[in-house]
């Protein structure tokens, strides 16, 4: 099994991190590697998209064509994990924000997301928030983190805070405004591994 980190921008190590600690505790054997350039993601089972600047990260995955390759893998039923910004480039609708900034988004999932919907850096935070099918409750980190505003039926809501969703899952993409890779705890990254199969 391979899993790749997008490595253009944000929190990479920190997941490739967390994704090695967790795969390790649960004995399953993967490699996880760093994609910055086209022409790897089809040899993945698995892909993450990390936290960064959400602007700047879809200029550069559409400027790379790892944009296309992303949207690709997603069609063909890979499994893909977005984080803060990369919740914000999988939704096919953004706010006032994204339209300003002319920000491409993936448009994978049936979501409407609010770019800033916590606030700005200094109002970032850490809560305790109940996450679907676990038996106690995931630490969250939110840093300058977005929020889902609305969703279709196709989509499975799996955590809100403060009225707003913050995790959420279509078929095999699964979206969090927060940063499980910034923890301890690795139930959020068995989570994604099991949707791998």
């Amino acid at each position: 099994m391979r899993i790749g980190v997008i490595a253009i921008q944000g929190n990479v190590e920190e997941h490739v991190n967390a994704l090695e600690n967790a795969l390790r505790q649960a004995n399953i054997k993967a490699q996880v590697i760093q994609i910055r350039h086209i022409g790897i993601i089809d040899s993945c089972d698995a892909l993450v998209l990390p936290g960064g600047e959400s602007t700047t990260l879809g200029r550069l995955l559409k400027r790379e064509g790892i944009a296309d390759e992303i949207k690709s893998a997603a069609l063909a039923g890979i499994p893909i994990m977005g984080t803060c910004a990369g919740l914000v480039l999988l939704a096919k609708h953004g706010d006032e924000q994204v339209e300003r900034t002319g920000q491409p988004l993936l448009e994978l999932m049936d979501i409407q997301v609010n770019r800033n919907a916590f606030g700005r850096q200094r109002e970032s935070f850490e809560t305790l928030i109940d996450f679907k099918g676990f038996d106690r409750p995931f630490n969250a980190i939110f840093i300058r983190a977005p929020g889902i505003t609305g969703c279709t039926n196709q989509v499975e809501i799996l955590s809100k805070y403060n009225d707003l969703i913050v995790a959420a899952r279509q078929n095999n993409i699964l979206a969090l405004a927060f940063h499980p890779e910034l923890t301890d705890d690795f139930r959020i990254h068995y989570f994604f591994l099991k949707m791998i199969g």
